[in-house]
């Protein structure tokens, strides 16, 4: 139990002891519900609950407060209550519960944190990124792969069983336009006086591939008709550009349980059945379908949207909308409790038809739209709008491999997906505590620093190598039920709150789908370790100090490189 839910606990008792015995006549009792105080001298914990039972109590706010607090019953967590204010109770915890973190992190090391979502509501399917592959990754689509993969890893440490998912936008005109763009980059370079169509893909990228194209099969294609060479080169284009994207998104650390082709939801079964029309036959079966001007029609309008939607159209060609239909029936179908998809901000209309169509089926709120801002990237505070290489888009590709994964996925993550993120690339490749990434990092790697300074020589030089890892050498350096009793310096108290909260941090970024927060929970825990680096010596001639102290660092290493793998960050063990 966390410490703030076993604080709650005890003036939930208090409450009851003092209902019980009539010293408060109450016909129910609100929850304690504890705040951190705004100020810190106010204590670790406070709660408005004597303001919330004043009125029911019929008594003033401060002798409900009173009340309450002389009914506390006993217990080693609380080492003093204050009464402020109106009413406000202000708890203060015993150093010995603060000392109990360090302990915890380092037996509980990796799952510190962990939580647990009740059954059907954690099995949650997470789709994003998504992109058509008809073209480069852009900075954007690195903001999707930063936040959902992110999200996963948050999401699964705070108990949901999360499976990521990609959707290949690989049916329709684009693809068709594509492979014409393809082709028509293929006869110019062969030097067939042809024009790129209005309808285009216009950028470097599609002169590649036909150059790549004929570099291997020469002028073979040059004399077969218009129609085989655009379904050719849509095809080797396609393949070509979604194994890029796909070795783009490995390099960077985000992997998918499944790449969804859209294509096969027209693929017919052996009983003729597609996953089209097994999503239509379930919405018609609802009686949500209709006919009109030879279309077919979704009935959204009865569930709340602002018009009907089109399915399939009068010459029998499905709307980019029947896809999604089908795609998320099809989710469902699989025994999903949840659907969380990723889309740009600018998708911000097509959210309401979407939810219609689950309601329809009879599973309203099962999707959930997570909205993402745009990037906006700099380099020493001037925009950068083009590509040195290429003079064009800057692609994602490009800007990994000038300012590293780390630096990429910290920033990309740093703020709330529903703020556009200002990218600068000269301070993410800053080496100082100019850069959150570096700042935090450091924490980290200066930890492992203290560790091999006290260990023994040997054990120093195998951790210097990675012979050894910092959890092995930990062990080795401080017991596991080590005194931690020494432990009540100002600075490592703090240190100790801070790690406390980490349990909650998870629990609300998960449910909040948020883990922007982990960003600033290392940075504000890095700058907590600094201080405490300033302020207590860790090498010291007392061992029982020494010990304690090379606890409360170990500890600290392993929140922090917990924090950084969560977000999909290294946690360097030296810098």
């Amino acid at each position: 139990m966390e410490i703030r839910e076993s604080l709650e606990a005890i003036i939930d008792a208090a409450l009851e002891a003092a209902r019980a015995d009539g010293s408060l006549e109450l016909t129910e009792t609100p929850e304690a519900a504890l705040e951190r105080p705004r100020d810190e001298a106010n204590g670790d914990w406070a709660s408005t609950v004597a303001m919330r039972c004043a009125k029911l109590a019929r008594k003033n706010p401060r002798e409900v407060a009173q009340i309450i607090v002389d009914h506390i019953p006993a217990n080693d967590m609380i080492a003093a209550v204050e009464i402020a204010g109106p009413g406000f109770i202000n708890i203060r915890l015993s150093d010995a519960v603060l000392q109990d973190v360090v302990r915890e992190v380092r037996e509980e090391a990796e799952n510190f944190g962990r939580g647990t979502i009740p059954e059907g509501e954690r099995y949650v399917n997470l789709e994003y990124v998504s992109a058509n592959p008809t073209g480069p990754f852009h900075v954007g689509h690195g903001r999707w792969a930063s936040l959902g993969d992110a999200m996963a890893r948050v999401m699964r440490h705070g108990g949901y069983d999360v499976y990521e998912e990609y959707y290949i936008n690989d049916h329709g005109n684009q693809m068709d336009v594509f492979g014409n763009s393809v082709s028509v980059r293929y006869q110019q370079l062969l030097g067939r006086d042809v024009e790129m169509p209005e309808a285009c893909y216009g950028g470097a990228y599609v002169k590649d591939i036909a150059q790549e194209i004929i570099d291997r099969d020469g002028d073979k294609w040059l004399n077969v008709s218009d129609e085989e060479r655009v379904d050719a080169f849509r095809e080797m284009a396609y393949e070509q550009t979604l194994a890029n994207q796909k070795a783009v998104l490995a390099g960077f650390g985000t992997t998918f349980d499944k790449w969804f082709s859209e294509r096969s939801l027209y693929v017919e079964d052996e009983n003729g059945q597609s996953a089209v029309s097994r999503s239509l036959d379930a919405m018609r079966e609802k009686g949500y379908l209709y006919e009109k001007d030879g279309a077919l029609w979704f009935r959204s309008t009865d569930l709340g949207d602002d018009k009907d939607r089109v399915l399939i159209k009068g010459d029998g060609e499905a709307t980019y909308f029947m896809s999604d239909v089908a795609y998320h029936y099809d989710k469902m179908m699989r025994g999903f409790d949840h659907l969380i998809d990723l889309w740009g901000a600018d998708h911000h209309g097509y959210i309401k038809r979407c939810e219609c169509m689950l309601e329809a089926w009879g599973w309203p709120g099962a999707l959930e739209v997570q909205l993402g801002q745009l990037v906006n990237l700099f380099r020493d505070g001037k925009a950068v709008r083009m590509s040195k290489r290429t003079g064009e888009m800057v692609t994602f590709e490009e800007l990994i491999e000038e300012v590293g994964v780390d630096a990429t996925r910290y920033l990309m993550l740093s703020r709330s997906a529903d703020q556009p993120i200002d990218f600068d690339i000269e301070v993410a490749k800053k080496k100082d505590a100019s850069n959150p990434v570096y700042y935090v990092q450091y924490a980290h790697a200066r930890i492992c620093s203290i560790l091999r300074k006290a260990a023994d020589p040997a054990d120093a030089a195998a951790a210097e190598t990675g012979e050894v890892a910092m959890d092995v050498l930990a062990k080795k350096i401080v017991p596991e039920n080590c005194d931690l009793s020494p432990l009540t310096h100002p600075s490592e108290l703090a240190l100790m709150r801070k790690m406390a909260d980490f349990g909650n941090l998870i629990a609300l970024a998960a449910r909040d789908r948020a883990p922007f927060r982990l960003t600033h929970y290392a940075q504000d825990l890095a700058a907590l370790f600094h201080q405490f680096y300033t302020n207590c010596h860790v090498l010291t001639d007392d061992a029982d100090v020494q010990t304690a102290r090379l606890a409360l660092c170990d500890a600290t290493r392993i929140v922090l490189a917990l924090s950084l793998n969560l977000l999909g960050v290294s946690a360097p063990v030296k810098m």
